[in-house]
């Protein structure tokens, strides 16, 4: 579980984000927009896409294709981007399952207008690698309640919530296709109804990070090393939101660390760890150029 140190860091962190936010509110609609090509890319990577996040920002930004590719690798590009900023322009939307099923068709439009918009019914199992989907006969339901806990009033911690949420939802896989997708895209549309940046889940370490996570929940129902996962990947998230609005320059971190005297390897780690305010653009570690804390 998240200890007390990381949520005091998180509670700090969102306080002075949000701070900056309500003050710079036209910055943080900018900021947003353009997070969005990296956010696609990844989550798409995860599931396979063969685009780069250059051939990603020339689709979602310039409507170019640069080489032939498969053209539901396109559409699932543009689509991912078009369920993003639609969650951005509706900062109070709250989740709920007519919510869903409506982001779902906007992610599955001329992908897969046979299974658009609607959960898994009938015959339509689906196997995740080890692991069986719920019965086709129970997802509305199971869903339904989901959505309900959720939105349950209770005192645990918001990042346990999503981690469950999240688990959960996937456990289930109540689509017939686009469920990873759909889950990233909800975990963000939870932490904006918080007043809270989306996360990245990166595709680089989808095998050591992520996925582990999805068995060890199935075999214990365990969900709190997603928790973990995206209390780091939220402090990232403010503290580069935190840098862009309050700092004069972003600088790589390897300047930084040559700045400061302090090596290439340890400086990665203190940014993995989140123990200095660093964080990722366009997969490379940056960092405010006037952070002078811990070395």
């Amino acid at each position: 579980m998240i200890n007390k140190i990381t949520k005091d860091k998180i509670d700090q962190l969102a306080t002075r984000y949000r701070t900056l936010a309500e003050a710079k509110k036209e910055a943080i609609c900018e900021i947003a927009i353009t997070e969005i090509p990296e956010m696609v890319y990844n989550s798409n990577a995860i599931e396979n896409s063969t685009l780069t996040l250059e051939e990603t920002e020339d689709i979602i930004i310039r409507d170019v294709i640069r080489r032939d590719h498969d053209v539901r690798e396109v559409y699932e590009a543009k689509n991912l981007a078009k369920i993003t900023e639609y969650i951005l322009d509706r900062p109070d939307e709250k989740l709920s399952i007519d919510l869903v099923l409506s982001l779902h068709k906007m992610l599955l439009t001329d992908i897969r207008d046979d299974i658009t918009g609607r959960f898994r019914s009938g015959k339509e199992w689906v196997k995740i690698g080890a692991h069986l989907g719920a019965n086709p006969e129970f997802v509305s339901g199971l869903m339904s309640e989901l959505v309900n806990q959720y939105h349950k009033e209770d005192n645990e911690y918001f990042l346990d919530k999503i981690a469950y949420f999240h688990a959960e939802f996937e456990t289930i896989h109540p689509f017939g296709d686009g469920n990873g997708r759909m889950g990233r895209v909800l975990i963000n549309l939870q932490l904006q109804m918080l007043g809270l940046p989306p996360i990245i889940i990166r595709s680089k370490t989808k095998f050591t990070d992520y996925y582990p996570l999805f068995d060890r929940y199935v075999t214990t129902t365990k969900s709190d090393g997603f928790s973990e996962l995206f209390a780091v990947l939220l402090t990232e998230a403010l503290h580069r939101r935190i840098a862009l609005l309050s700092s004069p320059k972003i600088i790589p971190l390897t300047e930084w660390a040559k700045r400061n005297g302090v090596t290439g390897n340890v400086a990665a780690n203190k940014a993995l760890r989140q123990t200095i305010p660093a964080f990722r653009q366009r997969g490379r570690w940056m960092i405010a150029v006037d952070y002078i804390g811990e070395k």
